[in-house]
């Protein structure tokens, strides 16, 4: 098999595990608009605790934020971390009823006009035991780093439906307002264009179709 047929280059959608994939499905859209990046199936191996990952809506102003984040909470999320300023700018953390955890955020801390509810970018960030070794792995996978600091990790996915960073695990559950402890099933499958594979952590990769 030719070598670049399998570098990874994007994330085509993410599929997350749920009691009822219907209403989750139904949560996605109504919560915030989203169509075939975010996909559900049927729970099928155990999960409590923290999964291990979270996923980002990254807007362009506070006002989106917060018409995002309320409809999430009314469409059945619960509120982790309520919309407010940081010194990062304006973000809030809801946990979707399937149990994955989302961000809603913007770097800016002013409007520039009424809410649109545009999404500027999906993020999914996995929290990882060995920061280094997750990015060393990434890398040899074919992604190229934008940023790295620390214990964060940010690959460059031009072009991608959806963004792919790392994070330390302990660190990311207290970013997001839960404990770290958790076990069993991530319950995230993450379709790419590099075939299917288990990353250090545990997280699978599939590719499209299957």
């Amino acid at each position: 098999m030719n070598i670049e047929t399998t570098k990874l280059t994007s994330i085509d959608s993410i599929t997350l595990d749920a009691a009822d994939p219907d209403a989750a499905a139904r949560f996605y859209a109504d919560a915030f608009g989203l169509g075939p990046q975010i996909r559900t199936r049927a729970a099928d191996a155990p999960s409590s605790g923290f999964r291990g990952f979270t996923m980002s809506v990254i807007v362009s102003q506070p006002a989106d934020v917060t018409s995002l984040f309320d409809s999430a909470v009314a469409a059945g999320a619960s509120v982790l971390k309520p919309a407010e300023k940081s010194l990062w700018g304006f973000g809030g953390v809801v946990q979707a009823p399937d149990g994955a955890i989302w961000q809603v955020a913007t770097s800016s801390k002013k409007d520039s006009g009424p809410a649109t509810r545009t999404i500027d970018n999906l993020v999914l960030l996995l929290g990882a035991e060995d920061v280094g070794a997750s990015k060393r792995f990434y890398v040899d996978r074919g992604l190229s780093v934008a940023k790295s600091f620390g214990s964060y990790v940010d690959f460059a996915t031009s072009g991608s439906p959806i963004g792919l960073g790392l994070y330390k695990r302990r660190a990311l559950a207290k970013t997001v307002g839960v404990g770290a402890e958790g076990s069993g099933s991530h319950g995230i499958r993450i379709t790419g264009d590099a075939g299917s594979f288990t990353d250090p952590d545990g997280f699978e990769w599939s590719a499209a179709g299957e």
